[in-house]
């Protein structure tokens, strides 16, 4: 008799332990700083690379970093730590100077300059 109420507890400690589990699948979106379609590139890869990203998707006008994630496996956290190490700011972290300038010059998002230089090869 011991037996078995021990085997019901463990068996309704392994079910409540799973129920608690994080959703598998979430999308999120993330502001990730950029100016180009080589900065696109370079984030979305940055954002692929983070282990249980499953879509990554960057857009220009806005900004926006649109992910697929599982998040048994990463958090937005992770994902934003990536991207900075690639050059690219976002509103939880900011690029370190030496990632920053490893991007190309048409990459420079922090230069006003280049940012009116894309802007007026957009309209």
């Amino acid at each position: 008799m011991k037996k078995t109420i021990l085997i019901i507890c463990l068996l309704l400690i392994g079910f409540s332990a799973s129920a608690q589990k994080k959703k598998k699948n979430s999308k999120v979106a993330i502001e990730v700083d950029g100016v180009c379609m080589m900065c696109k590139k370079r984030i979305e890869k940055a954002a692929l690379n983070s282990k249980g990203v499953k879509f990554a998707s960057w857009d220009l006008k806005t900004h926006q970093l649109s992910l697929i994630i599982d998040e048994n496996k990463t958090g937005t956290k992770i994902i934003q730590q990536n991207i900075a190490a690639v050059g690219h700011d976002t509103k939880g972290f900011k690029a370190k100077d030496h990632a920053y300038n490893s991007n190309p010059a048409c990459c420079k998002y922090r230069d006003k300059k280049v940012v009116d230089s894309h802007e007026k090869v957009e309209n």
